[in-house]
């Protein structure tokens, strides 16, 4: 098999039809569903969005944003927030999550995760770290160097 490309999706109505399949199999928390209408409505022109298509058909999907730190984040340096990421039930246990979180490591800033249940040793295994704060529990992963600097704080 060769390896998958991550794409940054468009916003669009073919991504809103790729993206009810998630809501067949997936969990409600992770709906990006009303994102994207958010998205669509405010012509916003930079993606959050990006994805894997196997066939034709999205098969993978997470949201990465660009945050700039303040008093109340983890982080000293701007970093990224990564949500909802999600495989559709035939492709899992292929590497496509795996490969999403690698492209977002790319980007060489810190991320920060909120772990769904039963999916920690995911996390662990590509060395991010769970850190426990008032706000919750989070999975954080910093890059050896930050070589970057922010331009856009909505998207990555």
């Amino acid at each position: 098999m060769h390896s998958p490309k991550v794409e940054r999706l468009l916003i669009n109505y073919k991504t809103l039809e790729e993206f009810k399949k998630f809501t067949r199999y997936g969990d409600q928390e992770l709906s990006m569903l009303e994102d994207l209408e958010a998205n669509i409505i405010e012509n916003d022109s930079e993606s959050p969005f990006y994805g894997i298509y196997y066939g034709g058909s999205l098969i993978a999907r997470m949201s990465l944003y660009m945050k700039k730190p303040n008093e109340h984040t983890l982080f000293q340096e701007p970093y990224i927030e990564l949500f909802k990421l999600e495989v559709l039930p035939a492709f899992q246990n292929q590497q496509f999550g795996k490969t999403l979180v690698h492209f977002a490591k790319q980007l060489q800033f810190p991320i920060k995760t909120i772990a769904r249940i039963q999916s920690a040793q995911f996390w662990e295994k590509l060395d991010f770290k769970n850190i426990s704060t008032e706000d919750g529990d989070f999975y954080v992963w910093h890059p050896k160097e930050n070589l970057n600097t922010v331009t856009n704080s909505e998207s990555a």
